[in-house]
């Protein structure tokens, strides 16, 4: 009998739990793009100097991966995650596969760098198994560097163009024991195209004060308005003019004290990945019922 009852004070006690896991709200900041350029490096460094709880996806494939590494080991407190690219959408600031031209001939153009969109990858018939080697390095750089890695993401989505290849990025995370962005039942918002340049502060304090239950995240690109920044102009139709003023706008955003003092007065949670993983299990990620596979 003391057993029987034991047991159903437990279960109790994990809907009770369960109950006020439901109603916390969670805002899980991702810094997208470090290590794609200095500018960025130096952004998500500002980021990072205020102590908000967040993760940042590294380019391992840029010129500036190393820099991000640096910093990264002085602030192991920080989610890490991998940006796994197969595009190079920036005019005169390219960059290619970590198993070079030679190595994954298909994903490249006649100058050994990736394509600037999806469309022309996959026009390029790009083969499977280049693919999966170039991830592969990718990932073997990441977990080379020294760095904690937490979970896998991709950029511009090319890496998850098919189902086959969505069943590669899973089985890769699998394997490496990484999780998975947008994986953990995330309720995703950026303000990156959605909020013309002089609302993004404001779009994303209403934002917080909508909040659901749950985990909220948060999808940034930062930058800092230099040189550097406004020299880069985007290859594809889509891309923002005045990047460079959208990103520091976006930094200025993410670093605000009215959006730390906002997350207190309405009792969310900033959370990284590190964090969040800890909290659900690798065990308990599943395929986001959003995702066209």
């Amino acid at each position: 009998m003391k057993k029987i009852i034991m047991s159903f004070i437990i279960f109790l006690t994990s809907l009770v739990f369960a109950q006020e896991v439901d109603s916390t709200k969670y805002f899980l900041i991702r810094c997208d793009d470090f290590g794609m350029n200095h500018s960025v490096n130096m952004a998500i460094k500002k980021v990072i100097d205020t102590g908000i709880p967040f993760s940042t996806s590294v380019m391992f494939a840029c010129p500036w991966y190393q820099e991000a590494v640096d910093i990264l080991k002085e602030n192991p407190q920080v989610g890490v995650g991998i940006h796994l690219t197969l595009n190079s959408e920036w005019q005169n600031y390219k960059w290619g596969p970590v198993l070079g031209k030679g190595g994954a001939s298909s994903l490249v153009d006649s100058m050994g760098h990736f394509f600037p969109s999806r469309s022309k990858l996959f026009a390029n018939n790009p083969k499977f198994e280049e693919i999966e080697k170039e991830l592969r390095a990718q990932i073997d750089r990441a977990v080379n560097s020294g760095i904690r890695i937490d979970y896998l993401d991709y950029h511009m989505g090319a890496v998850v163009e098919t189902k086959e290849l969505r069943k590669l990025v899973e089985a890769l995370a699998k394997e490496y024991g990484f999780g998975m962005s947008g994986y953990f039942s995330e309720q995703y918002s950026s303000i990156t195209y959605g909020a013309p340049l002089g609302t993004k502060i404001d779009s994303l304090l209403n934002h917080v004060k909508n909040l659901s239950s749950g985990v909220n995240m948060q999808v940034f690109h930062v930058g800092i308005d230099d040189s550097e920044m406004s020299a880069l102009k985007d290859m594809n139709t889509f891309g923002l003019k005045k990047m460079s003023v959208h990103r520091q706008e976006e930094l200025n955003c993410v670093i605000s004290p009215k959006l730390i003092e906002l997350l207190n007065e309405e009792n969310v949670i900033p959370i990284s990945y590190k964090d969040l993983i800890k909290r659900i299990g690798l065990q308990n990620m599943y395929r986001p019922e959003d995702s066209e596979y």
